[in-house]
């Protein structure tokens, strides 16, 4: 049974794998075989995360490109294939977040989040679903949100962002089922990272708010991510299309606090 998730050889470019949740992801592909093709757009970041995969004995290979700009996206992923080797699976992760209440949000940062967070990965998807096509399979995975699903105060771009690429995981796995093409996602819900590390201290609202809220009663860990995405570039999932994985805990599957007081 293993051998249905094992990737060994299959090229896998993760965009925004240079820190957190991108680079947990692209380790645990590595590590299930995949040769690691990871993106980002900050020199200093890129040559601190590569040193960081060979720390783990992880021979990831560095592209620096903008995923929002056309050209450069075609014109890195010629260069990908011809180093490399044919992308066989696509990981967009990277992202971006501005938390502005929508009244005082200006259209032009609005426009900015819709085109990191969704604008580019279908630039990616595009460029990288041709030479999937030709060969005839690939599997492409778009990290939605919890957001995808519901809304929160002064998230408005990125929750429609990510609602929007919900719907674009379904509509190009529609459209390229014929070809192969497993085109799916994965919601992560609240993970302990660098990012977080400030509001996950005792006391804090937000910190309390999570344990409370999520079944688990626990943040998640960055590893917990592994699972759901070797199974998604696997064979495993070769007859799963267009749907989304939410690994947060179990919150989306509950309305109440799930750890009431006793009844005494």
């Amino acid at each position: 049974m293993k051998n249905i998730f094992d990737i060994t050889g299959k090229v896998a470019l993760v965009t925004g794998a240079t820190h957190g949740l991108g680079m947990a992801m692209a380790k645990a592909l590595a590590k299930a075989g995949a040769t690691l093709v990871v993106n980002g757009h900050t020199p200093s970041k890129m040559e601190t995360a590569l040193q960081q995969y060979q720390q783990e004995g992880i021979d990831a290979r560095g592209y620096l490109f903008d995923v929002t700009d056309e050209l450069q996206v075609s014109e890195q992923i010629k260069l990908i294939e011809k180093e490399v080797g044919p992308i066989a699976v696509l990981v967009n992760n990277a992202g971006m977040i501005q938390r502005v209440p929508a009244l005082e949000m200006a259209a032009s940062d609005f426009r900015k989040v819709i085109d990191v967070d969704l604008v580019s990965p279908f630039i990616l998807s595009q460029a990288v679903a041709k030479g999937m096509i030709q060969r005839g399979s690939g599997k492409i995975i778009n990290i939605c949100s919890m957001m995808s699903e519901l809304g929160r105060d002064t998230v408005s771009a990125y929750a429609a962002a990510k609602g929007g690429l919900k719907m674009l995981t379904r509509n190009l796995a529609t459209e390229w089922a014929k070809h192969n093409i497993q085109v799916n996602g994965i919601g992560p819900g609240y993970f302990a990272t660098e990012q977080t590390a400030p509001i996950r201290v005792e006391g804090h609202p937000m910190n309390n708010f999570i344990l409370e809220r999520t079944p688990a009663g626990k943040w998640g860990d960055p590893d917990d991510l592994a699972g759901a995405v070797v199974f998604l570039a696997s064979k495993a999932s070769d007859f799963v299309n267009g749907q989304i994985i939410y690994v947060d805990g179990g919150i989306l599957a509950t309305i109440g606090k799930p750890r009431e007081k006793s009844v005494k």
